[in-house]
């Protein structure tokens, strides 16, 4: 197994990005895996490393990147040592990362016999769900899309935070990161972004008109994002795969951070689900 961590790709005019890469030298024109992270998330969180070799040991090329807004650092890239690029983060910021790593994934590994670069899945995790969701429909490179208690809706989310003309008023909100017991600010922009961009960020109509497999997992008892959720996309998409995890929580019962040496028996269940999916 090749295991490169914390690879710079280095922007101009743009944050730097940082990214990991696992793939085993067992097996020409392995597809690639990319991960988005979601809310208050990072490519190191929990359990996503042990997830990444299972699924590369699976015979696949699996990406995973901070999103360059996250709060991390390349020199710290766990938790959020820089809480003002957290504020003034994004979902358009998201997307234009991702496609950055995209091209970076492909260009990178164009003359690599062990990775195919024309099969490409996005596997997006809360947020990065809903990210994953609507970069499958904008981009013609990606063949496959897995979603993790994916969210539906950036709409509520991004009007429901507080008051909204506080928010205005202020510039900024908080919102307390009870592992980390940061304050984590979110500034206006964040909002005037959504509007600007609202038609490109509206899941239900891009759901609607996915053209490739979409493979749907949730956990039942998911606090943060209900399983409501998982329900209205696969209504949307009929033709995508549901797969509810019974007693699954939203990072399907793993923790940051977890010292185990093996997979929650529900993200087993996850990896097992993704792997099925991809052969």
């Amino acid at each position: 197994m090749i295991i490169n961590k914390n690879i710079v790709i280095e922007r101009s005019g743009k944050k730097p990005i940082l990214l990991d890469s696992f793939y085993p030298e067992s097996k020409e024109n392995q597809p690639i895996i990319i991960f988005c992270h979601g809310y208050k998330g990072f490519k190191d969180w929990g359990a996503w490393n042990l997830m990444a070799k299972s699924i590369a040991e699976a015979g696949f090329c699996f990406i995973k990147f901070n999103f360059s807004h996250n709060g991390g650092t390349m020199e710290n890239p766990i938790d959020f040592p820089d809480l003002e690029a957290f504020g003034n983060n994004n979902y358009t910021k998201e997307l234009d990362d991702l496609n950055d790593v995209l091209n970076w994934t492909q260009n990178h590994f164009k003359n690599n016999k062990w990775v195919n670069t024309s099969q490409i899945c996005l596997i997006g995790h809360s947020r990065g769900g809903g990210i994953a969701i609507i970069k499958a429909s904008e981009d013609e490179r990606i063949s496959k899309l897995i979603t993790l208690a994916s969210v539906s809706d950036f709409g509520t989310r991004t009007y429901t935070v507080g008051n909204l003309e506080e928010w205005k008023k202020n510039g900024v909100k908080y919102v307390l990161n009870g592992r980390t017991k940061q304050q984590m600010p979110h500034y206006y922009q964040f909002y005037e972004d959504f509007k600007a961009n609202e038609k490109r960020l509206h899941i239900e109509p891009v759901e609607k008109q996915l053209k490739i497999p979409h493979l749907i997992i949730h956990g039942d008892n998911d606090t943060s994002v209900k399983v409501d959720e998982a329900y209205s996309l696969h209504q949307w998409n009929p033709d995508s795969i549901l797969k509810i995890i019974e007693g699954a929580d939203h990072v399907f019962n793993t923790k940051h951070p977890w010292e185990q040496e093996n997979l929650s028996p529900e993200l087993k269940i996850v990896t097992d689900s993704i792997i099925d999916f991809l052969k």
